[in-house]
């Protein structure tokens, strides 16, 4: 299934649900639907949240389960929190430049193990700010 649309393709406003239909019968709502703030998620940072929850916020079970390194697991968090609309209060200056090593490492390792295609990729890197 699609992700929702947030925006207007043509003018960029802001869209809206007014339709729901059930896939069993048939049936229509027609309203206006808030969106949960989850929707606006990618589907891998979505699945990754549900393993997070999963886990219970545990890192080590999360590095264990998915194979993904401490600071891999902090970035992709701190990702989530921001595309949630969230001020990213975590990133201590200290740490960040770590960090920042690491996610750019840990973007092209996804990228080569499969997990996220190149656009994904790019997008990510973007974000990062410019190493000094």
């Amino acid at each position: 299934m699609r992700k929702l649309l947030e925006t207007c393709p043509a003018c960029a406003g802001e869209l809206v649900v007014t339709q729901q239909t059930c896939r069993s019968c048939g049936t229509m709502v027609v309203g206006e639907f808030t969106p949960n703030i989850f929707s606006k998620l990618s589907p891998e940072n979505l699945h990754f949240l549900e393993l997070f929850v999963k886990n219970k916020g545990n890192v080590k079970e999360m590095e264990r389960e998915i194979g993904m390194s401490y600071w891999t697991i902090r970035n992709r968090l701190n990702e989530i929190v921001e595309a949630l609309g969230f001020e990213n209060k975590d990133v201590e200056p200290a740490v960040a430049e770590e960090t920042l090593r690491h996610s750019r490492q840990e973007i092209l390792a996804r990228v080569d193990s499969g997990e996220i295609d190149v656009n994904e990729a790019a997008k990510l890197l973007k974000a990062l700010k410019p190493t000094s």
